[in-house]
């Protein structure tokens, strides 16, 4: 055999052994991230649930969680010391599975005045205090009415670890927000923020509207997160998508059979979804519970209905919002 076709087919050979190597690899490293997700026990049958609806609906909560966080990690994130866990941030994510409906990300106010079984009418975070994941899952559907698939959790220094593994995330702002509770002082105009400058800015509520105005910075976010997680930049690159898929591993709790592609599924689609909040009807005091959030029935109803029958929810109940 001619010496330059023995070095041809030893070359690949050489690159076959490599392209294995390679997948075993990247295989491997797969199955360890998926076997090392925090589980939960957040979703649970329990009498008058709703049936299993169309599409797939995630249940998504930001914790102020800070119990694994150092003291120098608070101040660094400024985060304070308060004590338990509370849910600042509710949303659901929608992926129909009718092409002719979008993935929808809806925002649920923390302060929303609804029913928690076994504690009355209360704001929907006190789910959470009251009963945890699964009392705050059971509050979600019997409000709203739709069955929730999957569900993700993720405190404040998990959220500003993801944050930082891809590198940070560009956001354009119409006014400079300062807010020395949230430890920001961020200037009008496009800038990235680390990890711990997009923390403070899905937490700030140093605006006329507080939580309304937040959700849609949340929203924000999350969309532009989620367009710089499926960029090139970031899946393509080892440096960045190595250092994601263990910060997920160490910072998203996740439902008991939820698993890796179930989170890479939601973070493709997210930033291609509609958003907007549950439309409300009204802020008013109410005794033991003082300023909260009141959902506008008809245009509520009119919403979830769209998700629960898997169709395109009309725009003018996201317009506004």
């Amino acid at each position: 055999m001619p010496p330059a076709r023995r070095k041809k087919r030893k070359t690949g050979r050489v690159l076959l052994v490599l392209l294995l190597v390679l997948l075993v690899g990247a295989g491997a490293m797969w199955i360890y991230v998926d076997s090392s997700l925090r589980r939960i026990d957040a979703l649970t049958d329990y009498e008058g649930r709703p049936a299993d609806t169309p599409g797939t609906t995630w249940l998504l909560v930001g914790s102020d969680a800070r119990d694994d966080l150092s003291q120098e990690q608070k101040d660094a994130l400024a985060t304070g010391d308060a004590a338990g866990r509370r849910t600042d941030t509710i949303m659901l994510l929608h992926l129909p599975d009718n092409s002719a409906a979008k993935p929808s990300l809806i925002s649920v106010p923390r302060d929303s005045y609804v029913p928690i079984p076994g504690n009355d009418r209360n704001k929907i975070n006190a789910a959470y205090a009251f009963g945890g994941p699964k009392l705050l899952v059971q509050t979600v559907e019997g409000a709203t009415g739709l069955h929730i698939d999957h569900y993700m959790e993720i405190g404040f220094g998990g959220f500003a670890g993801i944050v930082d593994a891809v590198g940070g995330v560009d956001m354009c702002l119409e006014e400079p927000i300062k807010d020395p509770k949230a430890g920001i002082d961020l200037p009008a105009g496009c800038q990235e923020l680390d990890g711990a400058k997009a923390l403070g800015f899905v937490r700030t509520r140093a605006f006329a509207t507080a939580d309304l105005q937040r959700v849609q910075n949340q929203r924000k976010f999350l969309s532009a997160l989620a367009t710089k997680v499926k960029s090139p930049g970031t899946l393509l690159n080892p440096f960045r998508s190595v250092p994601l898929m263990f910060a997920a591993t160490d910072s998203v709790s996740v439902g008991q059979d939820d698993h890796l592609h179930n989170l890479v599924s939601m973070g493709l689609n997210m930033s291609d979804a509609v958003t907007g909040t549950v439309p409300v009807g009204g802020t008013p005091t109410v005794p033991g519970a003082g300023s909260v959030v009141q959902w506008n029935k008809e245009k509520a109803s009119a919403l979830f209905d769209a998700l629960a029958k898997d169709q395109p929810v009309p725009a003018e109940l996201l317009a506004a919002n």
